[in-house]
């Protein structure tokens, strides 16, 4: 089945070609449009910008794809969005383009869920990926905890109650003078640091298996504000290190916790997060401990991206999960 996916929920614009029988998930192509350059001197996404910058990438971007494929419209099966959630103007190009290539070509669309949609880039490194699994998605926009009971029945257990934990990573940065996106600059740096230089409340809540990034993300900054008020010279080393250092001890407790709970023998990690190379080790360690396989995608499927969109379009596609013309696009998450 060759699956046209498209991904437009914040501020990537992408499209993809995959190939999936359930056994076999192959990207025949993934185009995305980054708009970090965009975006960097706000500190952050501006959703009016990231819309434009949509409506202006994702024609150009699907042609691209296709002929990177090697197919054209005709031969494709299935049509694929993301619907929700996300930046809503940014959704409504991307829920827009695809009804109109799906109505133009008469092929059958599918609305993913963005959160799925990442827990699904998982199957394309490990296509033996089954339900029931355990999973966390943790980006820029997210921090669920979720129990996967089938491929299309997603329940989440836990989450963050404020902060996601990609959004946290990018609030220090940006405090730090690191710049937008902080992520990848923050892993490196936490290699450099002291892990133990500064003492952080821990994001997990002792009542659950939720999260608070938002309490972690002010006691850095208060940190760094203080020492730059009396003079003294901060590390920024030290900080992403201790920063790093307690977020993936919540993450691992909060998982640790997870198992007692549901008992469950396979865990996916997926989301923008994911890429970090700590949370990567740290996972490891605890599937060993637990005795459980863990899947995590490949780094350049961690981030927004249509391919993923693809995986989970198969699933909700075999499941009989097809849209009509009434498709709509939706900020808060729909199951």
């Amino acid at each position: 089945m060759l699956i046209l996916a498209f991904e437009s929920s914040c501020d990537e614009t992408s499209v993809a070609v995959a190939e999936i029988d359930g056994t076999k998930y192959e990207i025949r192509s993934n185009i995305v449009a980054s708009q970090i350059t965009m975006h960097t001197l706000y500190g952050g996404v501006v959703p009016e910008i990231a819309s434009r910058a949509h409506t202006e990438a994702i024609s150009k971007l699907t042609y691209e794809a296709l002929e990177s494929a090697n197919v054209t419209p005709e031969d494709i099966d299935v049509v694929a969005v993301t619907s929700n959630p996300g930046l809503i103007g940014a959704l409504l190009v991307g829920v827009g383009f695809a009804k109109g290539f799906a109505a133009m070509y008469n092929k059958p669309i599918v609305a993913v869920n963005h959160i799925k949609g990442h827990t699904a880039a998982a199957y394309y490194n490990n296509c033996d990926l089954k339900a029931p699994f355990f999973a966390l998605v943790a980006s820029g926009g997210h921090t669920s905890l979720i129990d996967v009971k089938s491929p299309t029945e997603y329940v989440t257990v836990g989450r963050t109650r404020d902060d996601a934990a990609g959004e946290a990573f990018d609030k220090v940065a940006r405090v730090l003078g690191i710049g937008y996106p902080g992520g990848a600059v923050m892993d490196a740096l936490a290699y450099k640091g002291d892990k133990n230089a500064i003492k952080l409340p821990s994001p997990a809540l002792a009542d659950s298996i939720d999260f608070s990034f938002s309490g972690l993300k002010t006691a850095v900054i208060n940190y760094v504000n203080t020492q730059r008020q009396k003079g003294v010279e901060i590390s920024n080393e030290d900080i992403a290190a201790s920063f790093t250092n307690a977020v993936v001890k919540a993450i691992i407790k909060n998982l640790e916790k997870a198992h007692e709970l549901y008992s469950y023998d396979t865990l996916v990690i997926a989301g923008g997060v994911a890429a970090n190379s700590h949370l990567r080790t740290a996972a490891a360690e605890l599937a060993r401990k637990l005795g459980v396989r863990l899947c995590i995608p490949e780094k350049s499927l961690c981030g927004d991206n249509a391919a993923m969109i693809a995986a989970q379009a198969y699933h909700d596609f075999t499941a009989g999960k097809i849209a009509d013309s009434s498709l709509n696009a939706f900020s808060y998450q729909v199951t």
